[in-house]
């Protein structure tokens, strides 16, 4: 039985951190992004906190660490659109400049007292424990703890969102990539004289405690799917049951021999139908809910099947 907790897709519930009125400027700043990465950051953010949440941060750290993430792509809006929505995969010097949204996020940060606070989210949420990442190529003990928090919300989303240049791919699936970012891989050369050595050499990109917690939220979250879902069903299910009911009454209608018996229940059926809806057209319109219905019902199925992947799963 779900359980009605915070719910991170409704900006209401981030009064509980007074972010409504403390992040009005730093999200006034989205504004000049596209829409799909403002979307991406808004869903960073919000999955960040529920992150803080289950990671057991306080008050303090998780709206910080929430704001941090809200503007970790900033940087974005200075990247050429030919490379920031290119439906394949960018060259070696296309990534470079793609890779430039760190620095140029973290200057706009630094440049604006409002947004210097944050400027670690911009700055290091593309950082990997084991310093194959950038801009600075940090390993573990030298990148911040929310930049790893922001780490994994940011590769989660950009994984799972269906985005018009790349085709989507499932929750479970997504949750096995994040599992392999935590396994270490062969050790990166940071330069000719300094490698990625000793215990740096046995961490993979992700903190693999993070990506434990992001479960938990998945799976809150997908509970959470089910049960708004179950509660259309019902009601696709009642008008179903109600177009049913028009359809014995039309077919009464039909057998009937008298004028007045024909009119009694052409009336009976005329009552149970909404608007819109005609003798002459129930019938199409209970196929389209019965379609919604059948639909609705594979989407509860196949959420159930990834949770019970999900659990399964070990990082």
């Amino acid at each position: 039985m779900y359980k009605e907790t915070f719910d991170f897709y409704d900006r209401t519930s981030l009064k509980s951190y007074n972010l409504d009125k403390t992040m009005r400027y730093q999200l006034n700043m989205l504004d000049r992004l596209d829409v799909f990465t403002r979307k991406h950051c808004e869903n960073v953010g919000d999955l960040t906190c529920r992150l803080c949440e289950h990671l057991h941060c306080n008050k303090g750290f998780t709206e910080y660490c929430t704001i941090c993430a809200y503007l970790h792509d900033i940087g974005k809006q200075f990247i050429p659109p030919s490379i920031l929505q290119k439906p394949g995969k960018l060259t070696d010097e296309e990534f470079e400049v793609m890779k430039t949204h760190t620095t140029i996020g973290y200057k706009m940060c630094m440049e604006d007292l409002k947004l210097r606070p944050y400027a670690a989210g911009p700055y290091y949420h593309h950082e990997a424990l084991d310093g194959s990442g950038y801009p600075q190529g940090l390993t573990k003990k030298d990148i911040p703890y929310e930049a790893q928090i922001i780490r994994v919300a940011d590769e989660y989303d950009a994984i799972v969102s269906k985005r018009q240049y790349k085709s989507h791919i499932g929750i479970s699936d997504t949750l096995k990539i994040l599992i392999e970012n935590t396994k270490p891989h062969e050790p990166i050369q940071k330069s000719a004289a300094l490698s990625v050595v000793g215990e740096h050499a046995k961490l993979g990109k992700n903190n693999p405690a993070i990506v434990r917690v992001l479960f938990k939220v998945v799976i809150e979250d997908i509970e959470y799917e089910i049960f708004l879902t179950q509660s259309y069903i019902k009601d696709l299910n009642d008008e179903l049951k109600r177009l049913k009911q028009v359809e014995k009454y039309d077919i009464a209608m039909q057998k009937a021999k008298k004028e007045k018996d024909k009119n009694y229940y052409l009336e009976g059926m005329k009552l149970l139908l909404k608007n819109n809806e005609t003798p002459e057209n129930y019938k199409s319109v209970y196929e389209e809910y019965k379609k919604a219905y059948e639909t609705r019902k594979a989407i509860i199925d196949n959420l159930y099947h990834e949770i019970k992947i999900i659990k399964k799963l070990k990082v």
